[in-house]
């Protein structure tokens, strides 16, 4: 059975405009990514929407679960901001038994070229093929379960509680 790939948005998908130094959303990178890191698994990719993590309402996370809700697959990857990440991990894990999703990100934009964005997905897949249904958080080669993890702000890595 196929894999589903929502992507959201967060850092992972951002550019960079260097005339003026911002950050902004143009298009997902998670295509790219996928072809650069020779993927022969069966995916089928949505992009819910294009969003820093710090933007999004509830509405926002509403349209996540809805989507992960009504996935004929049962392995789902969702990119997201990893500053609330913990959020919408927890508004899944609340409601959703019987799925595997793993939510994964990046602390440095994909096109800035040192991103962890790659090594971040790459294990998202293999962690989704690998964890008993659930919902979990991603990030440096590890897996949280979504109420036992938080981004700690000094770090800027994920750790669990």
């Amino acid at each position: 059975m196929a894999i589903r790939i929502f992507v959201t948005g967060g850092t992972f998908d951002k550019e960079y405009n260097e005339l003026t130094g911002e950050l902004f959303f143009q298009d997902s990178h998670i295509n790219e990514m996928l072809l650069l890191g020779r993927c022969k698994l069966d995916l089928k990719i949505r992009t819910l929407m294009l969003e820093d993590s710090l933007s999004m309402t509830d509405a926002d996370r509403k349209i996540i679960l809805e989507n992960c809700l009504s996935a004929d697959e049962d392995k789902i990857v969702i990119t997201h901001g990893t500053d609330m990440m913990v959020a919408t991990a927890k508004v899944l894990g609340g409601v959703i038994t019987n799925k595997t999703i793993v939510l994964t990100g990046a602390m440095i934009p994909y096109k800035f070229g040192s991103s962890d964005g790659l090594f971040n997905l790459g294990s998202a897949l293999a962690f989704v093929q690998t964890l008993p249904a659930g919902v979990y958080v991603s990030m440096n080669g590890k897996y949280f379960k979504w109420d036992k993890v938080q981004k700690n702000r000094k770090t800027g890595i994920f750790e669990e509680i």
